[in-house]
């Protein structure tokens, strides 16, 4: 019977055609009731339908141009009651001040946050499921930071690569760097235990970009397979003396305490916008934001962070 007929999360994303994330948003919020099963949360196709209908009312509310059919119809970006939901991947802290500022200064979006790598950020927006990426991928061969990866990744997009911070990436050690370790060629000593990052974050590329410059075999690194999702799981590792060494910047050794950092390259941490006609007034305001006294005196509070370049456009397609 189709009274009795239920969703996934995954499922509810595919038919109203929007990320999971938003779907998640809409349980929270209580706009799209969901009971769990298990593991997974499920929605009443009852309740999808009801949703459903009261956002066709409300997009004749909020939507000059037409109804919720007739706006699917023309491409335009779906909206939860008139309010468009904005999906931020990355994991810096200068995000979460970015979609504060954002939720603040931008009626007419709500900022979502993604915690995803800097690769697995790019190739989310190259399929449509997010709208401001974050990214800090070093090219070994150029020394230049991300634009090659957007290039290649986003080919035929409308872009525009926006400066959000630069901060000082390199090695956790032990407190008092028992081993000695000043460089990316000290990482083939013999022994030393290390701890890494997932496939697909900046700081991942960073070590295996710098093991290929210095012709190091990642086979040599004993925990070279041992991942952490963040630089705090890995500068905690390294402090808590389950491995002599990780890679990651230097504000999570601040926050971790009892490691000690050592600086090797300054890295550059980049927005990428799509410039979609839709997109235009909210990228707006957003580049307002940036280059704003109140989000910079923000970002200047947090040790470690240049500000030199932050909201400048470094590149535009």
């Amino acid at each position: 019977m189709a009274e009795d007929i239920s969703y996934t999360t995954e499922e509810i994303a595919q038919i109203l055609k929007v990320s999971k994330l938003t779907v998640y948003d809409l349980i929270k919020k209580g706009d799209l009731p969901s009971y769990r099963v298990g593991k997974q949360m499920r929605v009443d196709a009852s309740d999808l339908e009801a949703y459903k209908q009261q956002t066709k009312k409300s997009a004749r509310t909020f939507e000059p141009t037409g109804s919720y059919s007739e706006t699917a119809k023309t491409s335009q970006p779906y909206t939860i009651s008139g309010i468009r939901p904005i999906v931020i991947t990355g994991q810096d802290i200068s995000l979460d001040l970015l979609a504060k500022h954002m939720e603040k200064h931008i009626p007419s979006v709500r900022p979502l946050r993604s915690y995803v790598g800097s690769l697995d950020s790019l190739i989310s927006m190259y399929k449509g499921e997010s709208d401001i990426v974050s990214t800090h991928l070093l090219d070994g061969d150029t020394g230049e930071y991300n634009l090659p990866y957007i290039r290649r990744l986003l080919t035929g997009s409308s872009y525009m690569v926006v400066n959000l911070i630069k901060r000082r990436a390199g090695l956790y050690v032990e407190r008092g760097n028992p081993h000695q370790l000043n460089g990316w060629e000290d990482l083939d000593r013999p022994g030393l235990r290390f701890v890494n990052r997932e496939k697909g974050s900046g700081a991942r590329v960073l070590l295996d970009e710098q093991l290929r410059l210095h012709r190091i075999q990642a086979n040599q690194l004993i925990g070279y397979d041992l991942e952490e999702s963040n630089h705090l799981g890995v500068a905690g590792k390294v402090a808590a003396g389950e491995a002599d060494v990780g890679v990651g910047i230097e504000k999570a050794a601040a926050i971790v305490g009892n490691v000690d950092f050592i600086p090797l390259i300054q890295e550059q941490y980049d927005l990428v916008l799509l410039k979609k006609p839709e997109n235009m007034e909210w990228i707006s305001a957003v580049m307002n934001i940036l280059c704003s006294t109140a989000f910079q005196n923000e970002l200047r509070s947090i040790s470690g962070y240049d500000l030199s370049l932050t909201g400048q456009v470094l590149y535009e397609t």
